[in-house]
């Protein structure tokens, strides 16, 4: 099947071939057509299967025959929740590519920048608002959002939107917004929780799934290297340096390791970025914008930072910290491998992973490919209970001195200033 056997009008198709788009993916087969149809729909599908594109283009589809009809000013009539900055832009970005020549508006708004742009924005009017939940409520706080038009409503990631707290958000969202309407719900993962939402947003839905989070992609290579903690970062050189990677993605399980790895890498001359919560929306732009434009060989990235970002042509994924959550690993992975494109996904297991690797294995129903022949093999043992508990209160130990003497440093005077006043 191609694009055009799908119904889709001429100024979508014309912006679909000038992307070279010519076949859909499984999910947009077979949710574009229910989209259009004006039915709700329940989809369950992984990320990089092209999830954002099958609700986006039957949206822009209906707003455009739509307006035809609606000689109204312009108004918001579709609203798509999403948990990050950086899926919020990438799928605004989605709309206005597919939309180009449509004339519908989009715009997105986000918390962590000055809002005034925002605003703008929305008073030079839109039919499409992409929104994270925290921005989204507080401008509705303020005044410049009314939700009282709205035609189709997208949860997008929802899984992810609850992992991240944002469930009492969502309910104030959902008692805004018009009981006649079209609701769209993705999701990777579908536990009772996610069912349970579902069916407060939903009418009678059309159920999608697809690649089932269970599966990695025949196009990914995947290999383990065991190693143990302490030569982690050696291990990480070795293979960087061994393996001809000119770009990759690599996955840190938190923001202080993300930065301790990224001073790592620039101390071997290797050019390298973090993302993650702490960083300025400007800051994780600018890291992203480098990466994609190749000046940034390795971009370290926490789980949540990463949901969202969309690199055609990544090869390489690394997990440095092997996730205790086994459908992470799925996920992380789907970053490369995109579109048919092949893909290499590299691990790296310290002795307190060993299980995790069991959990993903027995997820995916794949042995993944062990890497004997490497400098830094695994030699020590996974710690027994008595053990972790005191190597945790060591590290907490080790914390709050590194802590005490970061604030003690910050509130010591300048030095070159004091001796100055002090001659004078």
């Amino acid at each position: 099947m191609q694009f055009k056997d799908l119904d889709l009008i001429k100024p979508i198709l014309k912006a679909l071939d000038e992307e070279k788009y010519i076949e859909p993916t499984s999910i947009q087969e077979k949710a574009i057509p229910h989209i259009l149809n004006r039915s709700d729909v329940l989809g369950s599908a992984q990320t990089g299967t092209g999830k954002t594109a099958a609700f986006a283009i039957p949206i822009l589809q209906n707003l455009f025959v739509e307006r035809r009809q609606d000689k109204n000013h312009r108004r918001i009539k579709a609203l798509v929740i999403t948990p990050t900055r950086e899926l919020a832009i990438q799928i605004g970005e989605s709309f206005s590519t597919y939309g180009k020549y449509t004339g519908i508006k989009n715009t997105v708004i986000f918390g962590g920048v000055n809002q005034r742009p925002q605003v703008n924005a929305l008073k030079a009017r839109v039919d499409i608002l992409v929104a994270t939940p925290g921005r989204l409520l507080d401008l509705m706080d303020q005044g410049f959002i009314h939700l009282k038009h709205i035609e189709y409503f997208v949860l997008d990631e929802a899984d992810r939107m609850l992992d991240m707290g944002f469930i009492h958000d969502i309910r104030k969202i959902l008692a805004k917004l018009p009981t006649k309407r079209q609701s769209l719900f993705f999701s990777a993962t579908m536990p009772d929780n996610i069912l349970e939402l579902s069916k407060k947003i939903l009418w009678k839905p059309e159920k999608v799934e697809v690649n089932p989070v269970s599966s990695t992609a025949e196009t990914i290579q995947q290999y383990m290297y065991y190693t143990n903690r302490s030569t982690k970062n050696q291990l990480l050189l070795h293979i960087l340096k061994n393996n001809n990677i000119e770009q990759a993605l690599l996955f840190s399980r938190t923001k202080h390791g993300s930065d301790r790895i990224v001073r790592n890498l620039k101390n071997k001359k290797i050019t390298a970025a973090a993302i993650h919560g702490d960083k300025s929306q400007n800051q994780r732009q600018k890291a992203l914008t480098q990466f994609k434009a190749g000046e940034i060989q390795v971009l370290v990235a926490t789980d949540i930072a990463a949901r969202g970002i969309d690199i055609d042509k990544l090869k390489h994924v690394i997990n440095y910290d092997i996730p205790n959550v086994a459908e992470t690993y799925v996920h992380r992975i789907g970053r490369c491998g995109r579109a048919g494109e092949e893909g290499v996904a590299i691990s790296l297991c310290e002795p307190e992973e060993n299980a995790f690797v069991r959990d993903i294995e027995k997820l995916i129903n794949l042995k993944i490919d062990r890497i004997k022949d490497h400098p830094y093999p695994q030699t020590d043992k996974p710690m027994n209970a008595k053990e972790k508990k005191e190597f945790e209160k060591e590290k907490q130990r080790r914390k709050q001195e590194f802590f005490a003497a970061r604030k003690k440093s910050q509130n010591r005077p300048n030095s070159s200033k004091f001796s100055k006043k002090k001659r004078n």
